[in-house]
């Protein structure tokens, strides 16, 4: 078999050499690199926005950019349709919220943007009630009586 100067100059690179870096340190440089794209130094406002926020708001809106003013951060949500509305009446409390994760005077105010908030799987459903569970079946006169004869006993004591 002949070689052709292709195979020829893949044989001749340079060897492999094995990283001693956990694959989740490259991961997180790659993720930090995006979110540095958006403005965002720190991911850590990214990943506790539901703590932040609070969950009601986290289910409607999401920090998609941070542009730095001399004013401090204007950041911009992506709001679901509707939510952009409602959500400008809790701007200021909004605002307190983050600077009080951040530090004082970093967000200055935020852009509402119309947008598809994904479904977080993180936030549990309403709880529903347990149809299995077997209730006391205490009549309404007795449970007076119940209540009578305890009160009787507690006002005895005195």
């Amino acid at each position: 078999m002949s070689e052709n100067p292709k195979t020829a100059a893949t044989q001749a690179s340079a060897p492999r050499t094995r990283s001693g870096r956990a694959a989740g340190t490259a991961l997180l440089e790659h993720v930090s690199r995006a979110f540095q794209g958006a403005g965002f130094a720190d991911a850590g406002f990214l990943l506790h926005w539901p703590e932040i926020a609070g969950a009601h708001i986290a289910r409607v809106a999401r920090p998609v950019k941070w542009q730095e003013t001399p004013a401090g951060a204007v950041v911009t949500l992506c709001c679901e349709p509707g939510a952009a509305v409602l959500l400008q009446h809790e701007t200021r409390t909004l605002v307190e919220k983050c600077n009080a994760y951040l530090g004082r005077g970093r967000v200055a105010r935020f852009k509402f943007v119309n947008g598809t908030v994904p479904a977080d799987a993180a936030i549990p459903p309403h709880p529903a009630p347990d149809s299995n569970q077997t209730r006391d079946k205490t009549s309404l006169n007795e449970a007076l009586e119940k209540l009578r004869r305890t009160r009787s006993k507690l006002s005895g004591r005195h």
